[in-house]
Formats: C-alpha cells, structure tokens, sequence
C-alpha cells in the first residue's frame, strides 16, 4: 500500500514536472517570436530641420517649444499612413484647380496645404456648421459673396469657394501685417488673433501664447506642405496610376430654373449621382432660380448635350 502511495507520488512529481517545463519553453518560444517580430518593425524619429518657411516667411526652429510643436504634427501625420495616403491621393486632384486660382488671387502657393488640415481636401461639414473644403461659415460665406440657401449652397463648390478663401486671407494680410498671422486667422478670427498680439505685446504667430487648436495650426499647415511636397522622403511610395484626378468636363449655362435635377441629368446624358459629384453645390433636386442667375453645371466631357 505504501509502495502504490509513493509509485502515485512520484508519477505526480513527473507529470507535474513536464507540465512546468513545457509551459516554461512555450513562454521563451512565444517571447523570442516577439522579439523577431519587433526586430522587423521598426518606427523611426523624424528629422526636424533647423527652419521652415510658409508663404516667403522663415520660422527658425531655434526653441524647444516650436520644435515640438511641429515634431508632434509630423509624427501624427507620417505615422497615420491610411489617411495620408489619401492626402497624397486627394491632393492630386484638388491641387492644380486650388493652385490656380491662389496665382490668380495672389495668395501665396502654400496656403493650399490650409485647405488640407482645414477638411481633408473633402466637402464636409463639421460640428459648427462650417462647410466645403475651406470650411467656411454661414455667415462668413455670405459676407464674402457666396450663395447659401436651402437650394444652393456654394461652399460646395470648389472654385467659387476658393476665391472666397483668398478674399478673406488678402482682407487678414492687410489687417494682421503677414500670411502666417493671416493663416492663424483662418483659425481663430482676424479680431481674436489681433487681441492676444495686443493682449501679450508681440507682433508674430510663434511668440503667442494660444488655446491647443490654434496653437497646433500653423505647424499642422507646415507638417502637410514638409510631407505631400515630397512624400518619398518619409516612405511613402506609389505610381501616377494611383492618385485620384478629376473627369474632364464641359460647362453648361443655365440661366432658368431646373424643376428636377434627375430628368435634367437623363437629358444631359448622365444621371444624378454622376451630376451631384460634379455639381456638390446643388443641394436639392431642383434649382429655383427665381432671380435668373447665371449658374455653370458642370458635365463630363465624354457626355454630348
């Protein structure tokens, strides 16, 4: 009876014995796994370098405060791969139009990138009520002559939006005495930037104190430009064949109203989602017109009238 007790004994010990071991050796197996996944991933510090310049101004990154403020926005955005893959996609598109019309309007090139951080180069609207590409207010858009109603919406559209934008950021420039305070401006109003640089006596964006949102905003505006004008420099690598471009199109002038706006898109050879893409700012089926304004719908050149 003893002899089964200690037979029983020490079968247990043995058991008990390869348990640990085989446990011990799946934890050191499963650990060096890991260490050989993490040896083939790496994630690395981006250089900062020693200035930056927006719109002709030169910003010497010669603090702490200013260095980490735009190291934080490069890591943000660098490291989001999806989402500055379709910055890099998008802004192919949207670029040659925005570029244009800042040329003309005699705004300096870079503001492009503000419509970037501004709505991802997207017709969206945001919590406030701001809408389009530049984000532009209700009441703003009509201060700088743009028509918002029930019907029609032009912060929805691309180039009447844009002109509106450099309208704005020229009457800024004038006020605030430089393009960097006026992209601020953008942000945080030209009457609430020109308090906090009375309020703290300077003269310049990268002296103030602000509130996170507008104190992130001008190195957001300088992480976009540093990477989408040379994405291959932070790892980002495709072909021409991958980015987004626009349809051709061919204008037509309507002068009358549209009682339905799906009829009208069979008549034009198209149908209505293909003519809301390429007229966003047409908010409803239909287009009053009471006034007889002169409006340009946009149709896809392939298509005959």
């Amino acid at each position: 009876m003893n002899y089964r007790v200690f037979l029983i004994s020490f079968l247990s010990i043995i058991f008990i014995s390869i348990f640990i071991n085989s446990s011990f050796l799946q934890e050191n197996t499963f650990e060096d796994s890991n260490k050989t996944k993490k040896s083939n991933y790496n994630v690395f510090s981006i250089k900062l370098p020693e200035s930056v310049e927006f719109s002709g101004e030169k910003i010497l990154l010669n603090d702490n405060d200013l260095k980490e403020r735009l190291d934080r926005e490069l890591l943000v955005n660098v490291y989001w791969q999806s989402n500055m893959f379709l910055m890099i996609k998008r802004s192919n598109k949207y670029f040659p139009i925005i570029e244009k019309i800042l040329k003309e309007e005699g705004i300096p090139d870079d503001f492009k990138y503000l419509a970037v951080i501004e709505s991802g180069l997207q017709n969206v609207r945001s919590p406030k009520g701001a809408k389009g590409i530049w984000q532009i207010m209700y009441s703003t858009a009509r201060e700088l002559g743009l028509e918002v109603n029930s019907n029609v919406d032009e912060r929805y559209n691309l180039e009447l939006s844009t002109r509106a934008a450099c309208k704005y950021l020229k009457k800024a420039k004038e006020k605030l005495g430089s393009w960097t305070l006026a992209a601020a401006s953008y942000n945080r109003g030209i009457n609430g930037i020109k308090k906090k640089l009375a309020n703290q006596k300077v003269d310049n964006y990268y002296d103030l104190l602000l509130g996170s949102e507008t104190k992130r905003y001008i190195f957001r505006v300088l992480a976009m430009k540093m990477i989408l004008s040379n994405p291959l420099n932070y790892g980002y690598n495709y072909n021409e064949k991958d980015l987004y471009k626009f349809e051709k199109v061919r204008e037509f002038e309507v002068d009358t109203a549209i009682s339905n706006l799906a009829i009208f898109s069979k008549k034009m050879g198209i149908n209505y989602k293909i003519l809301k893409i390429h007229n966003p700012w047409l908010i409803q089926n239909h287009l009053n017109n009471r006034s007889r304004k002169l409006y340009y719908v946009k149709i896809p050149d392939s298509n005959s009238f």
